[in-house]
């Protein structure tokens, strides 16, 4: 969103909403509700706060400039510092008395609040009648989003409605059960989307619309018939209460229908499709959405000036970068199929273990920087090559204990190759928080749950012939899938097309996987420069390792304990299972 309000009062605004706890008084006093209700345009400002941390979870500088993707399968962590809440996460050691991660909890409470003070003050705003109906349909769906961001990581919540608590009111609210929960978002999403319009134009660019409503009720709804929740089965509940918050308690097909539905509608709007630019080259549209404000993909995103966040997070060192944050793990790369569309595991793909970069997905070579790729170096204003083989100056592999090092990758996705970390220059890119890949993705993996399987392969030939894969043999999709063979598919192509957007850490969850694939070793790739022969066609030899520490989930971390200093405050709420 383009600014449309001063400093002075985003100053004014910060102070009289300071961060404090879901428990603590969170009124404003008079004075300052009537400096900013009477006012139109610090009204539309207290709206904008709101907006500045819908992408809160998207941060990459979030936890010491961790990301959560660092907690995760995906990417081996630089922080090597055992206090660091990036490795805290990584390894499982928190409990809910001492639990780093307030912001999972304090963030969207905070919001909430604001969006219940701004619903019940705006009657009395200088708004017209049609602003204020439209900024109460912003706000119900902000507060629903926030909501959804508590659902999904501690179930079952408590549902404030438009109640704007004062400071000599007891708080003892009790956690409604998640099927109690999913209801109240999709009727405020459903309410919401009722009076949204379809888009914003000009200075209003990036206000949630009517798909935005939409497609949250899509991923809402297939996470809430996901194994996690559909028919969940937490170890020894301590009572059948404790069980529904964390989820539905008997299994239906009939939710991976209404997930569906919910995905089908925003494909039906007719208001989004990918972005095609592929007459570039193969697989450009991918890569080049992220760099565009505005385009044809992006449903809810968060609104951002030019800026250089992704290069100055992602980058190796010779390219501006010192912190190497976010290197990708072996895990991740071997997910990426080859250009045929043909998983590397397939003995026909053509994959060569000690020549691995040759005839991948096109979204490979704009998601992962591996040794030899070419970028962007603002010492020769040229690309050349990075060098991540074990000796290269600067980049180059590197393992120990004491020191972080890269796992023989950087990312690259979402970045402006053109762009070094230190700059000059920057890229007019939003941050998209969902995309309409992944409602084309939601649609796949619903329909394929409610075992019609044959509906889910359209939706997945337009994600591969846009990432560029071959268009013979149907996209390297194998015919007439099993269920089974159809869901490890739609999970290993949302694994890469939505790789780094904060969608990994929920899915491995959702899908109780977790305890698989975030429990071991990451896998590093380290070259090592040798002589060229017929062993080693690119005079590297590639050897995949066990990164150096060990990654721990444990079963009763596929929900997170809600902080133990809130259960005393409010002692209704009742604690999740296992904590």
């Amino acid at each position: 969103m383009k600014n449309i309000i001063v400093i002075a009062i985003i100053l004014v605004l910060f102070a009289s909403c300071k961060k404090s706890s879901f428990l603590d008084d969170k009124s404003n006093n008079a004075l300052t509700e009537q400096t900013v209700f009477t006012d139109s345009v610090r009204t539309m400002a207290f709206l904008t706060r709101i907006y500045e941390d819908e992408g809160f979870a998207f941060v990459k500088t979030r936890w010491e400039n961790g990301g959560q993707e660092q907690a995760t399968d995906d990417s081996e962590f630089n922080l090597l510092n055992t206090a660091r809440r990036p490795l805290i996460l990584y390894t499982s050691s928190y409990n809910a008395d001492s639990f780093p991660f307030f912001d999972f909890w304090q963030v969207p409470w905070d919001n909430i609040r604001r969006t219940n003070l701004l619903i019940s003050k705006l009657p009395t705003t200088p708004l017209k009648p049609a602003t204020q109906k439209r900024v109460a349909a912003e706000a119900r769906f902000l507060r629903a989003w926030f909501y959804y961001n508590l659902l999904i990581n501690f179930g079952g919540i408590p549902i404030i409605n438009d109640k704007v608590y004062t400071a000599d009111e007891e708080i003892n609210v009790p956690r409604s059960t998640f099927e109690e929960s999913v209801s109240y978002l999709v009727k405020e999403l459903d309410n919401a989307a009722a009076e949204l319009p379809v888009e914003f134009r000009d200075n209003d660019h990036g206000r949630v619309t009517k798909g935005a409503a939409m497609a949250v009720k899509s991923r809402l709804l297939l996470y809430a018939a996901s194994p996690l929740f559909n028919g969940n089965a937490f170890p020894n509940p301590t009572s059948a209460q404790r069980s529904a918050l964390a989820g539905y308690p008997t299994y239906s097909v009939a939710r991976w229908q209404a997930a569906a539905d919910a995905a089908l509608a925003v494909i039906n709007s007719g208001t989004y499709s990918l972005n095609l630019e592929n007459n570039v080259s193969p697989g450009f549209g991918f890569y080049n959405v992220f760099l565009k404000r505005v385009n044809t993909e992006y449903i809810f995103f968060y609104n951002r000036i030019p800026n250089r966040d992704w290069e100055q997070f992602y980058l190796p060192v010779s390219r501006g970068n010192g912190s190497r944050n976010g290197t990708p793990t072996q895990t991740l790369v071997d997910a990426f199929p080859m250009k045929s569309g043909k998983a590397i595991t397939d003995p026909t793909s053509g994959y060569n273990p000690q020549n691995p970069y040759t005839d991948r997905d096109p979204r490979f070579y704009y998601s992962i920087i591996y040794n030899g790729a070419p970028y962007f170096s603002r010492s020769t204003n040229t690309k050349i090559p990075v060098f991540t083989y074990v000796g290269a100056p600067t980049d180059g592999f590197t393992q120990s204990t004491a020191a972080a090092g890269p796992s023989g990758y950087f990312s690259r996705k979402m970045l402006d190759e053109n762009l070094s970390a230190d700059g000059p220059g920057t890229t007019v890119r939003g941050w998209g928080i969902i995309r309409y890949a992944e409602i084309l993705l939601n649609y796949a993996e619903a329909i394929n749950e409610t075992g019609q399987t044959a509906l889910a392969y359209p939706a997945l030939r337009l994600i591969r012939e846009r990432a560029g894969i071959s268009s013979s043999n149907d996209f390297g999709m194998k015919p007439n899938m099993s269920q089974e063979e159809m869901r490890q598919f739609v999970r290993n192509e949302r694994h890469i097309e939505l790789m780094y957007e904060s969608t990994r850490w929920d899915d491995a969850r959702r899908w109780k996987i977790a305890t698989t694939v975030f429990n071991g070793f990451n896998k590093l790739m380290r070259p090592t420069k040798v002589d060229v022969s017929a062993q080693y066609p690119t005079g590297y030899r590639y050897e995949i390792i066990n990164s150096l520490f060990l990654h721990t989930f444990n079963e009763r971390n596929y929900l997170l304990p809600i902080p133990a200093s809130e259960i005393r405050r409010a002692p209704a709420m009742l604690q999740n299972p296992g904590w």
